[in-house]
């Protein structure tokens, strides 16, 4: 087909940024680049392959005649992403608004690449931290069925935004002069409450809710039954923030319903496209969020079969939440749409 017209909405921000960085990366064919942003960042410049692009408001409108939209997130998709996909343009979007709807699939093209199919011009990608354990765990889907997750997160600042980096950055330097950390925006900016995120560990992310759970904790059980098609499996999730730049990290236990060797699970998630084992006690070889920031794969170690329970293992995941848990897998999708000529 014919090379589509592409709009970044949101595209002065962490994510937006990123996918201006990875459409230079992977040679993303288009014909024609908006970019988009609030008024306030309206008339800025951004190059993009050699070029200089200005940011333009966004509006109902700005979509008109576009392929693909490339949502960067937040409340403003709840309104442009139906107009946009009035106007004919496929939304691919990272925030949450759309993705438990019953009419808009949920996608990580290496699990369930055949749901783009039955989309209604809006797609939604998941949260950040159910991508990097779904491409830990549908090897082991595929080997066995899943029954049962348990999973703690230990989720960077960039899950915040920029805000979220920018924080932890200002209060790390005050911490090392000897004066006041302030914080604004952790756990979340929307909560009366604030703690500082340097040398911490904040046990709460997005808004508690009655059955003791956060929404983001929720958000992995929820998507995780979507994205496999079975509300069956247990999810028990816990999530944190940790004073980490870039890349979440993940302890997961999984039940399997049949007994799984070690070495079956490393050689599946070796074969699996955008997950790689890095698996080396011995050597101290394991994932780290420091030396997987700005990769795109996920990295799994740590593979060890429960000490009580035959048919579970224990997994350390780590993937690059502005990248896989984000920017990268929205684009994979309009890779995908576009290989498979589904742009139309």
């Amino acid at each position: 087909m014919k090379k589509p017209v592409v709009a970044i909405l949101g595209a002065t921000g962490a994510v937006g940024q990123e996918f201006i960085r990875l459409i230079e990366e992977r040679d993303f064919p288009f014909s024609q680049l908006k970019l988009l942003a609030s008024s306030k960042s309206a008339g800025k410049k951004v190059m993009v392959k050699g070029v200089e692009y200005v940011i333009e408001e966004a509006k109902p409108e700005s979509f008109d005649g576009v392929d693909i939209g490339l949502f960067a997130g937040g409340s403003i998709s709840k309104t442009l992403g139906p107009e946009a996909a009035k106007r004919g343009c496929v939304v691919i979007d990272n925030s949450s608004t759309f993705r438990m709807d019953p009419e808009v699939p949920l996608i990580v093209p290496e699990v369930n690449p055949e749901d783009i199919a039955w989309h209604k011009g809006i797609i939604a990608n998941p949260n950040c931290s159910t991508i990097i354990m779904l491409m830990a765990l549908k090897p082991i889907q595929d080997l066995s069925p899943i029954k049962k997750i348990v999973v703690s997160t230990y989720q960077a600042v960039s899950g915040a935004g920029k805000e979220g980096i920018d924080e932890l950055t200002d209060e790390v330097q005050a911490y090392l002069k000897g004066e006041e950390m302030v914080p604004h925006i952790l756990p979340s900016k929307n909560l009366p409450k604030h703690y500082p995120i340097a040398f911490n560990i904040i046990p709460h992310i997005d808004v508690f809710l009655d059955n003791g759970f956060t929404k983001e904790e929720m958000k992995m059980v929820n998507e995780t039954h979507k994205i496999f098609h079975n509300d069956a499996i247990e999810v028990s999730p816990t999530t944190a923030r940790v004073p980490v730049f870039r890349s979440h990290s993940e302890s997961i236990l999984v039940e399997t319903e049949d007994e799984l060797t070690v070495e079956a699970i490393q050689k599946a998630i070796a074969a699996f496209p955008g997950a790689q084992v890095q698996d080396d006690p011995a050597e101290m070889e394991y994932p780290m969020p420091l030396y997987t920031s700005d990769k795109n794969d996920v990295y799994v170690g740590r593979i060890r079969k429960d000490l009580y329970n035959p048919k579970a293992v224990n997994l350390w995941v780590t993937g690059d939440q502005i990248r896989k848990g984000a920017a990268l897998n929205a684009l994979q999708i309009a890779e995908y749409m576009l290989e498979h000529d589904m742009i139309k």
